[in-house]
């Protein structure tokens, strides 16, 4: 499906440098000529000879090789590509990226391509979730650099874990097919899909505002799954510290209202699934100027409910109305309880819950609870009961929620 691609990788040095020497052979087999810099770091981990084997063909290395760079050989590289593949991704090499840094072949040939550049990053979890990373890579998103992972799990340091495993060769394989358009039709090939992810801000004043603890790895998660799985996927996000995921439209928000206009504007769509954490209430009079202490007394806030966004396109009619509505439900206590009262208030078709009590996420495996984690621990309420999923990350559980999305559509559409 890569016949004739020129796939140029850029092997960072991490530990994760190993699954590139596999990444290539997933490439080879589906026909891409992959040509390979390695960075000085990268070849403390795994060898050029072992890298050129697979390949069959040439590692670069040096920036100022007297034989390449006759025909400066980093500009040729550089235009040559069709796609540029940065596995693993190290928080250096984004770094560089993001500033625009060319010290060294691989970041000079990242600075001179004007291929699509897919990016896998890989470190440890501290590392990718450092507010320098996060601003890195958002800043990387915006310039057009795409991102597959990286996945949660077991790091190599003993005893880490969390999310900054490079993804698995297969993924990453799969994510240039999408990206240069060679992929199969996944489940969801010629559907749209709505998704909302993370918090709202509601202002106060200037500069305080009203919000909640939702992070958006879960939404941002579907969105991202519902795109592998082929389809065409609208993502509603609030104000989260996330790379946009690789092949979506991204509608950036603040506040309930905004999203509410925004997903109305992304309608119609085959299935809606609301994984933004809305606030519920806004203040009745946003501040022109900062509210300041005087010591005294406390400013009243009076407090208004926002916009039911699920609720209002749950009861949408005809065409408007997704064929497949998908609410969640973030609860303390009586959590199966709760979800099943609030698909009958809604009126959408599945809810999916998930108690974020300190208490629920302890039981579940989640040390310090579901809020900002990398794993997820949900129970389907559909009309037809209700199903205990086992604790994953929640890029599985976004897999399983698209894949049973999926199913549903597809069945309907066969019986109609």
């Amino acid at each position: 499906m890569l016949t004739g691609k020129r796939i140029l990788l850029i092997i960072g040095g991490g530990i994760a440098a190993y699954k590139s020497l596999d990444l290539i052979r997933r490439l080879k087999e589906r026909g891409a000529d992959v040509r390979v810099v390695m960075t000085e770091a990268a070849q403390r981990f795994v060898t050029p000879l072992a890298a050129g084997a697979l390949s069959h063909g040439k590692v670069f290395a040096e920036l100022f090789d007297r034989e390449d760079e006759q025909d400066i050989g980093h500009i040729r590289l550089a235009r040559e590509a069709d796609l540029v593949l940065v596995a693993p991704a190290t928080a250096d090499l984004l770094a560089k990226m993001t500033h625009g840094l060319a010290g060294d072949l691989a970041t000079a040939v990242l600075l001179a391509t004007r291929a699509p550049i897919l990016a896998a990053p890989a470190m440890n979890p501290a590392m990718w979730s450092h507010p320098t990373t996060v601003r890195n890579a958002v800043q990387l998103g915006a310039d057009g650099v795409v991102f597959i992972g990286p996945n949660a799990g077991a790091m190599a340091e003993r005893g880490e874990d969390g999310a900054g495993r490079m993804a698995e060769p297969v993924e990453i394989a799969e994510a240039v097919e999408r990206l240069l358009g060679t992929s199969t039709p996944g489940p969801l090939a010629g559907r749209r899909v709505l998704v909302t992810s993370g918090p709202t801000h509601e202002p106060i004043d200037p500069v305080r505002y009203i919000a909640n603890r939702s992070s958006g790895k879960q939404g941002h998660a579907i969105a991202a799954a519902a795109a592998s799985a082929g389809a065409q996927v609208t993502l509603v996000s609030g104000p989260v510290g996330l790379p946009d995921p690789p092949g979506v439209a991204v509608r950036h928000v603040e506040t309930a209202r905004e999203m509410l206009a925004a997903v109305e504007a992304a309608l119609p769509a085959d299935a809606a699934i609301f994984a933004a954490a809305v606030a519920d209430w806004r203040v009745a009079g946003e501040a022109a100027q900062k509210l300041k202490k005087d010591g005294t007394s406390v400013p009243p806030l009076a407090l208004v409910e926002n916009p039911d966004i699920l609720s209002s396109v749950a009861h949408l009619s005809g065409n408007r109305r997704p064929r497949l509505v998908v609410g969640f439900a973030a609860e303390t206590h009586n959590v199966i309880a709760h979800a099943q009262a609030k698909r009958a208030r809604k009126g959408c078709d599945w809810i999916v819950a998930n108690d974020v009590s300190m208490d629920g996420g302890a039981a579940s495996g989640i040390p310090g609870g579901v809020m900002g984690a990398d794993s997820n621990a949900v129970h389907l309420v559909t009309e037809a009961g209700v199903e205990h999923w086992p604790t994953g990350t929640k890029t599985e559980v976004a897999r399983r929620l698209v894949a049973r999305i999926a199913e549903t559509l597809n069945a309907a559409e066969a019986a109609s």
